[in-house]
């Protein structure tokens, strides 16, 4: 079994999170390639249960590492069962969500190892290496990311170690197509926590809802700068309950304060894949670009003709949006009523 693909498959709440199905998706490619099994990795108390939805999605293998205490996500506890497990087994990538959870994570286990870790990639692909000595790594991990505030685009290779590690970014990899009934190896292992000498303890854990969907959103209207204001960022919610889409926001808007973070597009923000995207006052950095650029239709909306957005736009209108919004909002109303 050594050599495999594993992916960390978060869940909280008794639910799989999408990080890790999607994760699934490029996993499975990895494996392919490499001729290794996919494994999924659960961690946790009562997690056998997600098991089949891993193999759903495409795992070829589950680990699953249950106790009690492992209820509710500790960082001490978990990263000393998933040490442990890459220790017995020796798999040569292991992938985790860019979330929260996972940046929590895998840095320590990294450490741990004594192997390297790439952060918030936006792709993984499967190459040769040749260093100056002329020393050849054949089919190893392609780590890529951006960088330099996203200015350019880094491959990343770390050859002489294992295993590869990356975490990557919510909503960069597609979910895998369900194969109703496919089934795997599911593997139970023992777990060895006592001792560990951890200072926390979690006393309570509360649920929040995100009234913020933009990941599910068929159409997504956004915001950015160019908007000028709170208040006119009114416009913008306007034209987007005229659509029944969710807004989003530029980075730019978020950090003048115009709308909260919960909404922001892009490299530091959320990723999203909508039928229709509405760049409205968005000039279109690359960081921006980065989270929308794969929406199936762009229209952009923007006074300055060469702004980059027009770029990566389907349609360009070059105009004063305090102007063309209103004028779109009362077409659309006008084409409900004929």
């Amino acid at each position: 079994m050594n050599g495999e693909v594993w992916v960390f498959a978060e869940h909280d709440w008794d639910t799989l999170q999408e990080i890790g199905i999607e994760l699934l998706s490029k996993g499975r490619e990895l494996a392919d390639e490499l001729g290794v099994a996919l494994c999924g990795v659960l961690i946790g108390s009562d997690v056998e249960k997600h098991g089949p939805a891993l193999f759903e999605h495409g795992a070829d293998r589950v680990y699953v590492c249950e106790h009690k205490s492992l209820g509710a996500y500790d960082t001490v506890k978990y990263a000393k069962v998933l040490t442990d497990l890459i220790k017995k087994h020796s798999p040569q990538v292991v992938l985790y969500g860019a979330s929260a959870r996972g940046r929590d994570l895998a840095p320590r286990i990294a450490s741990k190892l004594k192997v390297g870790l790439t952060a918030d990639c936006t792709d993984l692909q499967i190459g040769d290496f040749k260093r100056p000595d002329g020393t050849l790594f054949q089919k190893i991990l392609y780590q890529i990311r951006p960088a330099f505030g996203g200015n350019i685009i880094a491959t990343i290779v770390t050859p002489t170690t294992r295993p590869q590690m990356a975490t990557v970014r919510e909503g960069v990899m597609p979910t895998p197509p369900v194969q109703h009934g496919k089934t795997g190896d599911i593997v139970r292992e023992a777990i060895e926590i006592a001792n560990l000498g951890n200072v926390t303890r979690i006393l309570q854990r509360e649920k929040k809802e995100r009234k913020v969907n933009l990941k599910g959103a068929r159409i997504i209207v956004s915001g950015g700068y160019g908007v000028g204001s709170r208040e006119n960022f009114s416009l913008i919610y306007s034209l987007a309950a005229a659509l029944g889409a969710e807004v989003g926001a530029s980075r730019a808007a978020v950090d003048a304060g115009f709308i909260i973070k919960d909404h922001q597009v892009g490299q530091t923000g959320t990723t999203v894949r909508p039928k229709l995207y509405i760049a409205c006052g968005i000039s279109g950095s690359v960081q921006h670009r980065a989270g929308m650029d794969q929406s199936a239709k762009i229209v952009a909306i923007n006074n300055d003709p060469e702004a980059p957005i027009f770029g990566i736009a389907h349609y360009g209108i070059i105009g004063d949006l305090n102007v063309v919004i209103p004028m779109l909002i009362e077409d659309i109303k006008k084409r409900r009523v004929d």
